[in-house]
């Protein structure tokens, strides 16, 4: 089943569940993409291979709005303003701990492949710019509220980097609830409590402002943070 948030003849914009890959996986095994791909081929009765380009992802254990192209055009477009940092994500994460009640998190991050994982360096500034070893991450935040199960927190990205949510309030000492691999104490039955709430982007031919907002899993009600 795919729930699906908006739809024309260039865009479609879905609320990803947790526990599914956005794309990536062997031929044969069910993602995201797959699965909005059979959505299409089976609502519009189209033969062959559909054409759905990726213009947004998310983690496998992470829930909320993903966007694809229905036309390669509209893919050049809507990339360009991912590259152009026009696009505007606002993620709900919740968050081991009273975490203060906002601030903006600079680091430089850098991934390490064997394991999977990113950490943050401690490398300088300068040094990272001049190795490129490491990306800067920079992240806005502000806590919703504060129960003593922890914080419901508003993130706001500038960069978009690999796991940069979830790496950079472990690194502030809030882990966000199930992520296991980033510190987290709090165990959840499938997935992370990290959310995209919302997606704003320019309609790739009218130029309309379109904003695109998903509703948390229902897991998240028993949470104690909302």
């Amino acid at each position: 089943m795919l729930d699906v948030l908006y739809e024309d003849n260039h865009l479609l914009a879905v609320n990803k569940p947790i526990q599914l890959a956005t794309m990536g996986l062997p031929a044969g095994e069910e993602t995201l993409l797959t699965r909005a791909k059979e959505y299409i081929a089976a609502k519009y009765h189209k033969p062959g291979n559909v054409y759905l380009g990726v213009v947004s992802r998310l983690d496998v254990p992470v829930s909320g709005v993903v966007v694809f192209a229905r036309t390669s055009k509209a893919a050049d477009r809507l990339n360009e303003q991912f590259r152009a940092h026009t696009v505007e994500k606002v993620y709900l994460a919740a968050v081991d701990g009273c975490i203060p009640p906002e601030g903006t998190c600079r680091d430089w991050i850098k991934e390490d492949e064997r394991h999977r994982k990113c950490y943050v360096t401690r490398d300088t500034a300068e040094r990272n710019r001049q190795s490129g070893a490491a990306r800067e991450a920079v992240l806005h935040y502000r806590r919703l509220s504060y129960t003593p199960k922890g914080s419901l927190v508003e993130v706001r990205l500038e960069t978009g980097r690999k796991h940069q949510i979830r790496l950079q309030l472990s690194h502030l000492g809030y882990p966000i609830k199930g992520d296991r691999k980033y510190g987290s104490r709090t165990p959840l039955a499938a997935g992370i409590a990290l959310h995209a709430r919302s997606l704003a982007l320019d309609h790739p031919t009218t130029k309309e402002r379109l904003v695109f907002t998903a509703e948390p899993p229902a897991f998240w009600k028993d949470l104690g943070v909302q």
